[in-house]
């Protein structure tokens, strides 16, 4: 909180003689001892601290993995295995490892969700938020190139795929591909660039984290009622041992979590397509990205058309960016001088669906755009015939209840719904073309695209004017109030 002073008191003559030249017991002391925090934080907030240890587990186990790691396209894919069966605990530093970046970024996702319910965004803390969305960008950073390291099919073909979207951005694209390949296709100066930055991205991680803690210890914690500390001995307690104390107990259950997949499910959160080795000459059927950056892939493909001069993949790049840059101003995106959800009944709703449209995001990146989600009509078998081939297919078709689905450039578009029928097209026309089953409905394409839509129209649209038109509850005076209601007051909500 801005204008405290730490209570610490150097004791003995080496206490006093470091305090004296370099007060970093103090600095620690002021900042995680005698702190005053909001005595009504509920454990939504020690995912802070379960981000920190997150943050130490990456680092200190990717340290020991880069020791045995080898950055060449030749003996990458085998010095992982060789990680995994021939080091020491190698099985248990990779899993945890691999297991620990989505672990990461589950902590993360749901800190980001309580600062959006409680408005940890709003003045005076936007710094403290502008921080926390670019220590989320240099997470997607770290954890894309760290996909790309054990140069399995996903790694490299994804690896391709996000390179050449780059690459289409205007003016500089093309010189930063060049520049993250190293040369104009994926090769050895790519894979040594990548791990070169997943090994330094950590560290800068850490650097804004420490901004990030400066920044909000300066304004002072945000709570679940929103309202600042008026009295501290009334709406505030130490961090320790208050704090400290919840947060020890969240880590070692989120620990309990951790484990559990590091142990008993190490793969289900990976790709079995990244257990065999990078082949140029082989793509996958269904390149996918991490399951934590899915939502935004599926914001990627959703624009599949040309928006004026801006081509299609251009435009898919601007709107996957966008997703996340749109975060930076929503401190003023937000009208309403209320902060926490708690009291304003329709932008809890609000919220509640955008979660939902963020979920189901993850879900439309996970699944092939062609797939059907909601069926309009029985399957059919889809013939394409070329006229200069068969020329009487047309006729032999609309004799035998075919549907002509369309007929351009000389190739006619058939579809049947009885298999013997397009058993006696077959014979009666002489086609030798196989048919294809055809699933007819709506697919995840329009869908993804109807998310994407109000994706940002939850920040451009609904928070502007739901500041505006929204009538929200009385809130407490202070904090002491939101916890021992006054008089029976409704208003007044309990600590969680």
């Amino acid at each position: 909180m801005s204008g405290h002073e730490s209570t610490y008191k150097p004791n003995t003559g080496i206490e006093k003689w470091l305090d004296a030249r370099l007060p970093i017991v103090r600095l620690v002391h002021g900042s995680f001892v005698d702190f005053p925090t909001p005595k009504n934080l509920n454990y939504w907030w020690t995912f802070g601290g379960i981000l920190a240890f997150c943050l130490a587990t990456q680092i200190i186990t990717g340290i020991v993995l880069a020791m045995h790691y080898v950055p060449n396209t030749e003996m990458a894919f085998a010095s992982v295995e060789r990680i995994m069966r021939d080091v020491e605990y190698g099985w248990l530093m990779r899993y945890i490892h691999a297991n620990g970046a989505s672990m990461f970024f589950l902590a993360v996702y749901i800190h980001m969700f309580r600062g959006l319910y409680y408005g940890s965004y709003k003045a005076p803390r936007e710094i403290s938020w502008i921080l926390g969305v670019v220590i989320y960008l240099l997470m997607t950073g770290t954890a894309f190139m760290g996909y790309v390291l054990p140069w399995g099919q996903m790694s490299l073909h994804g690896a391709s795929v996000i390179t050449s979207l780059i690459g289409s951005l205007p003016l500089v694209g093309e010189q930063i591909q060049i520049w993250l390949q190293g040369a104009p296709s994926i090769g050895n100066s790519t894979l040594n660039r990548f791990f070169s930055l997943h090994y330094l991205l950590p560290f800068m991680i850490a650097g804004v984290v420490v901004l990030h803690i400066w920044a909000f210890h300066t304004t002072g914690n945000n709570n679940p009622a929103g309202i600042e500390i008026k009295d501290p001995k009334k709406d505030a307690v130490p961090f320790h041992p208050y704090y400290t104390v919840k947060d020890g107990f969240a880590i070692i259950v989120f620990m309990l979590i951790f484990a559990g997949f590091v142990f008993y499910a190490p793969n289900v959160l990976g790709h079995a397509d990244n257990y065999i080795e990078g082949n140029p000459l082989k793509t996958p059927a269904h390149i996918v990205p991490e399951w934590y950056l899915l939502p935004f892939y599926a914001i990627l493909r959703a624009i599949t058309f040309d928006v004026g001069p801006i081509p299609a993949k251009l435009g898919g790049v601007i709107a996957m960016f966008g997703a996340i840059a749109i975060m930076f101003v929503l401190p003023w995106l937000d009208t309403s001088k209320v902060r926490s959800l708690r009291y304003r009944p329709l932008a809890r709703q609000f919220f509640f669906g955008f979660v939902l449209v963020c979920g189901l995001l993850g879900v439309a990146g996970a699944s092939n755009p062609d797939d059907v989600v909601i069926p309009t009509g029985e399957d059919t078998l889809r013939y394409e015939v070329a006229l200069a081939d068969t020329p009487n297919a047309v006729e032999v078709a609309r004799a035998n209840d075919g549907k002509i689905v369309s007929q351009r450039d000389e190739r006619v578009v058939i579809d049947f719904v009885d298999y013997e029928a397009s058993l006696a097209f077959e014979e009666e026309s002489g086609t030798l073309v196989d048919p294809t089953v055809k699933h007819h409905g709506i697919t995840w394409l329009p869908v993804a695209q109807l998310l994407t839509l109000l994706y940002f129209a939850y920040f451009l649209l609904a928070l502007p004017l739901l500041g505006l038109v929204e009538r929200a509850k009385d809130e407490p005076e202070t904090i002491a109030d939101s916890i021992h209601p006054k008089n029976g007051s409704a208003d007044a909500v309990a600590a969680e």
